[in-house]
């Protein structure tokens, strides 16, 4: 770090300016200055929930030149990479796990920037400045969940012990359209997915793709209701209040991508999509009615169609599900960076992660042998 340089850790999104943080945070919308900004203003990811926000900021000549969107967190819900095993290894030695600092975007498994910067020096410098923070502060570890490959070489030569998942991405290989899509799969895989297509239509689901000024408050207030019913039915309150969205919808339009399934004139399920640039994240959907086939429908080849129509790169499919492999979305490997203070717990978690490495390499292997589509 040159003379000129300095880290600063702040408290409050506000202590940045909204065009200098979203220049380091680029087109992907999660770590944007809205989006943290309604996470934090709304109350789903603040104190009392668990996540109390810090900024590490790098200063050039008092202009910012990167940024670490940070949370001291008292437990591990809504990361994505677990990590409850280590916890309770430290509580069984009577150690405390708990706060540990993480840089992550809440409740949001999506690969993007974390190391805020530019140039690999000044990503460098963060990591290493992430290190010095957690151990002035005392705490047991650090870590950074999902980072982009640009963060993960950083973070690699900065010394932290990397940790590989696997989620499930669709690539558009300039298809024309949807029936060019489904022709680049094996006779099997291509007649169940129509079927369960015409199932669907049978059913009377049409669909209706909205963006931005095109989302009106009763589609906002249908996806709210749907959104609280899947997690209602799965025994979990939400993580996120309706006035988040509410917030996302007026301060970032344009990022938001709703898939309505309608019947006659009444919604009946929803998906509620990111789009950053050429990509569309798929985050979360629900309904009011059961149909088979409705939800596969409704979240993932609809959006994968969406991306035909609109040339969008690439559909991330979220989180877990081999089932997804069928619809075309195809095995994508994912990290995350752990540094752990006490030498004892590193050097066994540095095992650990050998061993889960190999077993998930393995794994991914198998995972490319089910893929749908005809040999090239």
């Amino acid at each position: 770090m040159s003379s000129s340089d300095s880290l600063h850790l702040e408290t409050t999104l506000r202590a940045f300016e909204r065009s200098q943080w979203n220049a380091l945070a680029g087109d992907q919308p999660f770590v944007r200055h809205e989006f943290l900004s309604a996470l934090h203003e709304t109350g789903c990811a603040a104190p009392d929930t668990g996540w109390t926000p810090y900024f590490l900021a790098l200063r050039r000549n008092g202009v910012l030149a990167g940024a670490v969107p940070l949370y001291l967190k008292t437990h591990s819900r809504g990361e994505y990479v677990f990590d409850y095993a280590w916890a309770d290894a430290y509580a069984r030695h009577g150690l405390r796990y708990y706060p540990k600092l993480l840089s992550a975007v809440p409740f949001t498994p999506v690969t993007g920037a974390r190391l805020l910067a530019p140039s690999h020096e000044d990503r460098i410098v963060l990591a290493q400045g992430l290190i010095e923070l957690a151990q002035q502060l005392k705490l047991s570890s650090l870590h950074l969940l999902f980072p982009r490959d640009e963060d993960l070489a950083a973070l690699r030569e900065a010394g932290y012990l990397v940790r590989e998942g696997v989620q499930f991405h669709w690539r558009n290989a300039n298809y024309a359209g949807m029936d060019d899509f489904l022709a680049a799969f094996n006779h099997d895989k291509r007649k169940k997915i129509r079927q369960d297509r015409k199932k669907v239509a049978q059913a009377g689901i049409r669909y209706r793709w909205l963006r931005g000024s095109d989302i009106d408050a009763d589609a906002l207030d249908f996806f709210y209701e749907c959104y609280c019913r899947t997690y209602y039915e799965h025994g979990n309150p939400p993580y996120l209040n309706a006035e988040f969205f509410r917030q996302l919808h007026e301060h970032m339009p344009d990022a938001i991508v709703l898939i309505l399934a309608m019947r006659g004139d009444e919604p009946v399920a929803v998906a509620l999509n990111l789009q950053g640039g050429d990509v569309l994240y798929v985050r979360y959907w629900g309904s009011t009615t059961f149909v088979p086939g409705l939800h596969f429908e409704t979240c993932y080849l609809q959006s994968i169609e969406y991306c035909i129509a609109n040339k969008l790169s690439r559909f991330e499919g979220g989180a877990q599900g081999e089932h997804k492999i069928a619809r075309g979305l195809l095995p994508a490997p994912t990290w995350s960076a752990h540094w752990i203070a006490d030498p004892r717990f590193s050097d066994a978690i540095e095992d650990f992660l050998a061993q889960e490495t190999a077993a998930m390499q393995d794994y991914l292997s198998e995972l490319e042998m089910h893929a749908p589509f005809k040999p090239a």
